[in-house]
């Protein structure tokens, strides 16, 4: 599972010293893998106290920002904890799903995905 966190980045000063930017995925990292892709979306979701994220798959590379609360994400067949500032990279096709830790406390998270040239119409009220 890759997450990745501002904690275990290095700063770059970027546009001349004056924007710190931590590079949680490098310039050009994912090039080959989104070749041919578009912004198929970008959001931000909860998920409420005793909820979760019902497992499902797409044909997107998609990206998990999380904003606040604490939750178990699901990847594969891997769970991992995640925290506020962590951003989770899921591959295409690949099944996971997200729920908050406590089931008194929900979870806010940013999400964008790209999709590949050959990814088909998505209907994100069943998928």
């Amino acid at each position: 599972m890759d997450v990745r966190s501002i904690e275990t980045t290095t700063m770059v000063p970027m546009h001349q010293g004056t924007t710190p930017v931590w590079y949680l995925w490098e310039p050009r990292e994912l090039k080959d893998a989104t070749a041919g892709g578009y912004i198929e979306l970008v959001g931000e979701f909860t998920v409420e106290a005793g909820g979760h994220v019902a497992p499902h798959s797409h044909r997107t590379h998609e990206f998990y920002y999380v904003i606040g609360g604490r939750g178990v994400m699901t990847i594969g067949d891997e769970d991992r904890e995640v925290i506020p500032g962590d951003t989770i990279y899921i591959p295409p096709d690949v099944v996971h799903s997200i729920r908050p830790v406590s089931p008194n406390a929900s979870l806010r998270c940013f999400v964008f995905a790209v999709g590949m040239a050959d990814t088909p119409e998505i209907d994100y009220s069943i998928n």
